[in-house]
């Protein structure tokens, strides 16, 4: 018989996004183990690591003439994952003769000068960053009326079989529903990165013992791929 708090669990979430579930009473045992760790103190600090340098590019390319309409990609990224990947769509893009924009959402004002618009995010605790939802609900009039795709930047695509494509496709649902006017052309699903040394030490300590994956699982012919059949639809190419 399952207690409650095994029933209910804790969910622990990564640094790039996925989260899992572990009983109440797994959790506490994860989280002594970890405050042991840290109570060791100064040793452990001392001989703490720098952590991967974060990055979060944004680039204009082409467009010279000012009648021209651009592409637009569109990104929210927590560690940095998720703009190392809008990026590199916009350099394919650009490479195959698109006048194209990578911003960052945070930054993106009017979009009247884009003919097409890609929206990308990390997927964080299941779901896409609020402020790419944000984004999407805010300007769903706008991005009713142009060709658009979504892409989402994920852990679990480390392993590309259908079954995880699935199920990562799911975390978009919210966003389907919650914003019906706009229905993406096409929805690119990538891997993404985790490096411990961009996480707090009690989450580092919880997750190796839990066997995260750490490194660089990002497909980069994969994803340039996808821009290259962007390239081929009318608006986003």
């Amino acid at each position: 018989m399952i207690d409650k708090e095994q029933k209910e669990g804790v969910l622990l979430e990564t640094g790039n996004g996925e989260g899992y579930k572990v009983s109440r009473r797994g959790f506490l045992g994860l989280a002594g183990g970890a405050i042991t760790t840290i109570s060791l103190g100064s040793v452990m600090l001392a001989g703490c690591s720098r952590g991967a340098a974060m990055e979060f590019p944004e680039s204009k390319c082409g467009g010279k003439d000012k009648m021209d309409k651009k592409v637009l990609v569109a990104y929210a990224s927590k560690y940095g994952s998720t703009a190392g990947v809008a990026d590199a769509i916009g350099k394919e893009l650009c490479n195959r003769g698109a006048a194209v924009d990578v911003c960052m959402l945070k930054n993106i004002g009017d979009l009247n000068p884009y003919r097409g618009i890609l929206v990308g995010s990390a997927i964080y605790m299941g779901k896409w960053l609020p402020e790419a939802v944000d984004f999407v609900d805010r300007n769903r009039r706008v991005l009713g009326q142009i060709p658009v795709a979504y892409f989402l930047v994920c852990m679990t695509m480390r392993e590309p079989t259908e079954e995880n494509r699935r199920k990562v496709l799911a975390y978009l649902d919210p966003v389907l529903k919650k914003v019906p006017q706009v229905k993406p052309i096409e929805i690119g699903t990538f891997a993404g990165a985790l490096h411990y040394s961009n996480i707090s030490i009690p989450w580092k300590v919880i997750l190796k013992l839990k066997g995260a994956p750490e490194g660089d699982s990002r497909q980069w012919e994969v994803i340039r791929a996808w821009a290259t059949r962007l390239h081929g639809i009318p608006g986003l190419g």
